[in-house]
């Protein structure tokens, strides 16, 4: 299981889950890879079970990057105490996803089989994510650059 080994703070706020991810959303490492499409908190033993999917399913074949770490602590206070006496002690370790974030990467096997894999451990998390590619992302790069050249054009005709 995924945790760091020394923290700066041991309890952390909770926090908010607003707005896009701001890096970590293009392809590195890889040549495919598993987009978050929604907001949320994946845990360690989530991670690797989706690990653990994806690497049973290729047969340990090519090779898998996990592009998150789930260094946010998780805390829960022990069923049936009463209120008060402080914040619960640290259970979990988690990683905050945000729209956009690349949580795997792949390289080495066959579209088909990468995408699959990729699908079986999308099941194993929960938030929603979906399977890229270097070519889709190339598309969806080039339709942003022309919508945004559309949008130039239409304000530069109205003024």
């Amino acid at each position: 299981m995924l945790a760091p080994k020394r923290v700066k703070w041991r309890k952390h706020q909770k926090g908010r889950m607003r707005g896009k991810a701001d890096r970590g959303s293009t392809l590195f490492f890889g040549d495919f890879g598993l987009q978050a499409t929604e907001c949320g908190k994946i845990t360690s033993k989530q991670l690797e079970a989706a690990r653990v999917a994806m690497t049973r399913y290729v047969k340990r074949g090519g090779k898998i990057w996990i592009r998150v770490f789930p260094d946010k602590s998780i805390t829960k206070k022990p069923a049936e105490t009463r209120m008060g006496s402080g914040k619960g002690n640290v259970e979990e370790w988690a990683a905050v996803i945000k729209p956009g974030r690349l949580v795997f990467e792949m390289s080495g096997i066959p579209q088909v089989e990468a995408f699959e894999a990729l699908r079986l451990a999308n099941h194993k998390l929960p938030v929603h994510c979906k399977p890229i590619s270097k070519a889709s992302e190339v598309l969806a790069l080039k339709r942003a650059e022309d919508l945004r050249k559309s949008k130039l054009t239409k304000a530069g005709a109205t003024a």
